[in-house]
């Protein structure tokens, strides 16, 4: 079994975690298993009459940067692809969240994501109601974004993000609203039928299309977000009529980073759009590892140390390093787990559930720094110390090579 399928098993399972009331997925999540994880965490939870009833309420981070993080949902079609997994339903569909940079005190707060959305994750993971969570609470956990806000003059740089497989586009929101707090347009990229649901612009949210293939080849999913990712860009990069505030872009400087199978997109995404000026891989195995003279532009890898050392059990790392020809770092975190980039580990803690030996709270902080630093210095041309060696102030964060 593939280590990305192992993975995107207790993906799963963590987010059950997150909105029922055991520990069982969490724990699950804390050491990917050798063996496939099939079962619902919930399946060990007392009978919903005699469990207590939860109630959830999940605030994410306030972004650390000089400008608010504004926000718009836009829907993009693809009429030249059929959608790669379902081509019944005709042309590729792809939700996309855009923050940008914007004014502070303006704009109404925004939603972690739709009702269908949290409905389709609270249907997928057959959640009791004794977990507390509801479509409702769900939805409305905090982003500190603001749909409609007045975007600050000026252009910036585009970041995408891809998430890990499985969970969808909103579980790298925190990441997304910092960035865009410190000067950067950011994409979170939703990539249908690949997770619990992405609202499209006709309404409909449907389900995951693939998550239950056990033959699924990963190579073929990381190229086909690539696809998806060439063609955000096209439309976000062509006049203003995909998304009203595409003046704020600065095409020149595109930036990819994703987690776990999202990471494994931005090479390859790098790999055939040479657009995308700076990649960053987050805790994701390469599918496939880039070979030499595929990328010669900037790459960031950033993983837990116990996953991706160096000399690790995870052979696509060691190859992409020794394949990359541009300015490259590989630093790994010490006590996190694969959730740590993402939004997850922080809401599992705020739903009370227990956490890695790294506090969420560190994790989201050495996230938000490093690929900030990484996109400062590639894309802006502004030098960061972080990333010159060891710092005091982040102890967890090694430095491998």
């Amino acid at each position: 079994m593939k280590r990305n399928r192992r993975i995107s098993a207790v993906a799963v399972l963590a987010l059950a975690a997150l909105v029922t009331g055991t520990g069982a997925g969490f724990a699950a999540t804390t050491t990917p298993s050798a063996t496939p994880v099939a079962t619902h965490a919930f399946d060990t939870a007392p009978p919903t009459a005699t469990a207590p009833t939860r109630s959830f309420q999940g605030t994410l981070p306030a972004p650390t940067g000089p400008y608010a993080a504004g926000e718009d949902v836009i829907h993009l079609t693809d009429a030249s692809r059929p959608d790669p997994w379902v081509p019944s339903s005709g042309p590729r569909q792809l939700t996309v969240t855009m923050v940008y940079p914007a004014g502070p005190g303006t704009g109404t707060p925004a939603p972690y994501m739709t009702l269908a959305e949290a409905a389709g994750v609270i249907q997928r993971q057959k959640l009791p109601a004794s977990s507390g969570v509801t479509p409702q609470n769900l939805s409305s956990v905090t982003t500190h974004a603001f749909d409609g806000a007045r975007p600050q003059r000026g252009k910036y740089p585009l970041v995408v993000l891809s998430p890990a497989y499985e969970n969808p586009r909103m579980t790298l929101t925190s990441l997304a609203t910092d960035l865009a707090s410190h000067g950067y347009v950011v994409a979170l990229v939703g990539h249908t039928h690949e997770d619990n649901g992405e609202t499209l612009a006709n309404g409909q949210t449907p389900p995951c299309a693939i998550c239950d293939d056990p033959t699924l080849d990963f190579d073929s999913v990381a190229a086909s977000r690539a696809l998806d990712v060439s063609f955000v860009i096209d439309q976000l990069t062509h006049g203003n009529t995909a998304w009203r505030l595409a003046h704020l872009i600065d095409k020149h400087e595109i930036g990819m980073a994703g987690h776990s199978l999202g990471g494994a997109a931005a090479a390859a995404t790098m790999t055939a759009d040479p657009r995308v000026r700076a990649g960053a891989n987050m805790d994701g195995s390469f599918h496939p590892a880039p070979m030499p003279g595929q990328i010669n532009r900037p790459f960031l890898m950033l993983g837990t140390a116990a996953n991706h050392p160096a000399g690790g059990h995870d052979t696509t790392w060691e190859q992409a390093w020794a394949a990359l020809g541009g300015y490259k770092k590989w630093l790994t975190v010490t006590e996190a787990d694969h959730f740590s980039f993402s939004d997850l580990d922080l809401l599992h803690q705020e739903a009370g559930f227990p956490t890695p030996p790294l506090s969420p709270e560190r994790g989201v902080v050495i996230t938000r720094e490093y690929v900030t630093a990484f996109f400062d210095q590639t894309l802006k041309g502004i030098h960061s110390p972080l990333l010159d060696g060891p710092s005091p102030n982040n102890p967890e964060v090694l430095f491998q090579h």
